[in-house]
């Protein structure tokens, strides 16, 4: 992968940064996985224009780009809160599982893992499928389900 350029790698940390805080996720705590992902982010700015998912395999880039469901932030963490890439995830370095069909894949990889702060992020989450909302007690706790922090 060729290096992004220094404008590209300024302007996805500044976006990464805020929807993090946006979104009520934290960066990795391995910072080389971070890195690797904003930078894949980078490259793919300064070759399509777009933050498309470096982290997925993708026959076409260019039309998948158009299809938007891989720009960062992608559907699914829009949606569900999930990032497959790990850039967006738990003190704990773990993805937030909890919205999550349960025949996700991510479901399958690391169970169910509760959101901390589910007052924040998901704006798409009008787009997931009828699905049953984790019920929680007053302070923001799971009920009927084991915390996994």
């Amino acid at each position: 992968m060729d290096e992004p350029r220094k404008e590209s790698l300024e302007k996805m940390w500044k976006f990464v940064r805020g929807f993090a805080e946006k979104s009520g996720t934290t960066f990795h705590p391995t910072p080389a996985v971070t890195e690797a992902v904003v930078k894949g982010l980078a490259a793919n700015v300064d070759e399509l224009g777009k933050p498309l998912c470096p982290c997925n395999f993708y026959q076409d880039k260019k039309v998948e780009a158009k299809l938007r469901r891989w720009i960062c932030a992608c559907d699914e963490m829009q949606m569900y809160k999930y990032c497959h890439c790990l850039l967006f995830v738990r003190d704990d370095g773990m993805p937030i599982t909890e919205y999550l069909p349960e025949d996700h894949e991510g479901r399958h990889c690391y169970g169910l893992v509760t959101d901390p702060t589910p007052d924040k992020g998901r704006a798409l989450r009008h787009k997931t499928p009828a699905q049953t909302e984790t019920s929680r007690s007053p302070d923001g706790t799971p009920t009927g389900q084991q915390s996994e922090s």
